[in-house]
């Protein structure tokens, strides 16, 4: 009986708790940003095939900075959290600018280099997709 009584003021404590959680998980707002099945370049996606490692960084490209020629030869994506970038596609001569909330799918083994537009510093999120201890930045020489 003592175990009934308790196990019933803990459920009447705990009732409100799930109320709550509800309530917030309700609030939440869930905004698509890309769904895509290429890359910038037309590219379809191809994951690696073995061992894959996924790597996160973000990167602060100041105002007026270019970098420097290279590829990937491994996906590679970025999520544009503040300025504004502009990226040249050697291969294709294409450039594409992408602002602040813009994602970028970047091309595969596809020369091509970045520069900031405008006195902000682009500040990107950037997801590298490669096979494990594999690099995912090959400069021009």
């Amino acid at each position: 009986m003592k175990f009934l009584l308790a196990a019933s003021g803990l459920l009447l404590l705990a009732s409100p708790l799930h109320a709550d959680n509800q309530a917030a998980a309700a609030k939440v707002v869930v905004k698509p940003v890309l769904s895509a099945t290429v890359t910038s370049s037309g590219q379809p996606i191809v994951l690696p095939q073995k061992n894959a490692q996924v790597l996160v960084s973000t990167y602060e490209i100041p105002p007026g900075a270019v970098l420097p020629k290279h590829k990937h030869p491994f996906p590679r994506y970025g999520y544009v959290q503040a300025g504004t970038i502009a990226v040249t596609n050697i291969d294709t001569g294409k450039t594409e600018t992408f602002k602040t909330g813009d994602f970028i799918l970047e091309a595969v083994d596809q020369w091509h280099y970045g520069a900031t537009v405008g006195t902000e510093t682009a500040r990107l999120l950037v997801i590298d997709m490669v096979e494990k201890g594999q690099a995912n930045v090959v400069l021009q020489k």
